[in-house]
């Protein structure tokens, strides 16, 4: 077992995920990739790059603010430049940033709201790479306004990608990032659950989003990122938000839920069946596993991103799509981190390009589309897991090898509604549909002129013997 599961709680008693291990290792390999690199300082305004590298947040609130910055020089430690009182905050609770010599207040231009700021954030870092005799080298910068890009090279400061680096320092997961992510995801296993019971006719795409946001929060998750909550006609193509559509009999309906725990995220899709599901959608629904399971079985240390695409990914064209572009991210993997879209990147648009290779300690989502042969409905399964020395291991666990239907199990007289059923009743009828079948053939006498019904390919499991008898 690669990853073991604890409470959300510190305990004295058992040893749980580490938090001063997990910033001094985020930390070191930082500091590490900085050292290899041809850059004398990363300066980093995206909110994920300054938590891994100091160890600090202010809520979700900020996140598109990019009002905060951190710089890490060559051979220092990280300076981080917060919003008003947080830094004195920091310098409070963050013991690690050296009270007020590495928190200090600064804020950038609350993008573009507020002028002048964005030389008195040039003037901050250019005094700080002087100070470290770094000011004629590269400073490799992860995410920029264009006012404080302007800034800096006017200050003298070559600006640099430093986003690329940034990815390859948060590739492999340490041992409390796999415990972090594995925790995220026993969350969303019990939101699929409670999920599960809910839904039924009438449950909106809204309500199932509300309940998923609830379970979460009640779990202990830090910031619900979003519920993609799509449902009967809506399922194809993909359109990757909610709405209020009531669910109906019959309907397929798929989630991704993305939230996350101490920072570290989910990205965890399931498709079910409301009441019952239509033989088109337990195909897709197969077919949707079956490449999925293709992919997984071939994920171990060794093998590249474009070795799973080539052998396990359909072609666009094979699924309804022109190319690879317009098909992006419905045969897909990423990254997952303190972001959910990380290193590595599995899609056959760029991974024959730029294959990368897969390593043990990477944490990843594999997810797989399928639309039915009836037009509108589709299925949609992810899976995130950890790679282990010879293999991987899966972290997202709410039962997902058979399509489930939630709501069903209404009683005729002749029994159990069954599960797999067309969503019109009359598309049901075996009596109905060997009778036009022997129509077809001139074999029904008087009853040959009756209306054609399509005969489900197996009436039995499509709801034979589930009416009222003929008397």
């Amino acid at each position: 077992m690669a990853v073991r599961t604890y409470g959300t709680m510190a305990v004295d008693w058992e040893q749980r995920v580490d938090m001063d291990r997990l910033r001094t290792e985020r930390l070191a390999r930082a500091k590490q990739f900085l050292e290899e690199s041809d850059l004398g300082a990363l300066l980093c305004f995206d909110m994920n790059n300054i938590r891994y590298i100091t160890a600090t947040h202010i809520g979700t609130w900020a996140y598109d603010k990019l009002i905060r910055f951190c710089l890490l020089p060559q051979d220092g430690e990280p300076i981080l430049w917060d919003f008003g009182s947080a830094a004195r905050h920091h310098a409070i609770y963050c013991p690690w940033l050296d009270g007020d010599e590495r928190s200090r207040a600064g804020i950038s231009t609350l993008r573009g709201a507020v002028e002048g700021r964005a030389e008195s954030v040039a003037e901050k870092i250019r005094v700080e790479l002087e100070k470290h005799g770094l000011l004629n080298e590269p400073v490799g910068v992860d995410f920029i306004e264009l006012p404080v890009l302007f800034a800096l090279q006017q200050a003298g400061v070559q600006v640099v990608d430093g986003q690329a680096l940034m990815q390859d320092v948060r590739k492999l997961k340490t041992q409390d990032e796999k415990t972090l992510l594995s925790t995220a995801c026993a969350m969303v296993d019990a939101a699929y659950d409670e999920l599960y019971t809910a839904m039924k006719p009438g449950f909106r795409e809204n309500d199932c989003v509300a309940l998923v946001n609830k379970t979460l929060f009640e779990l202990g998750s830090e910031h619900v990122e979003g519920v993609n909550a799509i449902s009967g006609e809506r399922c194809a193509p993909h359109p990757h938000v909610f709405t209020d559509r009531m669910l109906r009999p019959g309907d397929p309906a798929y989630f991704d839920i993305l939230h996350s725990y101490n920072g570290y995220r989910t990205c965890y899709y399931r498709t079910f069946a409301v009441g019952s599901a239509s033989r088109a959608l337990v195909d897709s629904y197969k077919r949707c596993r079956d490449i999925l399971d293709h992919a997984i079985s071939m994920i171990r240390p060794g093998v590249t991103t474009a070795d799973v695409v080539g052998e396990a990914f359909p072609k666009a064209e094979e699924f309804g799509f022109a190319n690879e572009e317009a098909a992006f991210a419905l045969q897909y993997g990423h990254g997952v981190g303190l972001s959910i879209w990380e290193k590595p990147i599995f899609s056959r648009l760029v991974s024959f390009d730029y294959p990368e290779t897969i390593e043990e300690g990477m944490v990843f989502a594999l997810e797989t589309f399928w639309p039915s042969t009836d037009g509108w409905s589709a299925a949609r399964i992810e899976e995130q897991l950890i790679v282990t020395r010879d293999g991987c291991e899966i972290i997202t666990r709410f039962p997902a090898e058979e399509l489930l239907v939630t709501a069903g199990g209404q009683y005729t007289v002749a029994g159990p509604l069954p599960g797999t059923r067309e969503k019109e009743s009359n598309l049901n009828n075996p009596r109905l549909v060997d009778q036009v079948v022997a129509s077809a053939n001139g074999e029904a006498g008087s009853n040959g002129g009756e209306a054609a019904v399509a005969r489900p390919e197996n009436p039995a499991a499509s709801g034979g013997g589930g009416g009222v008898n003929a008397g």
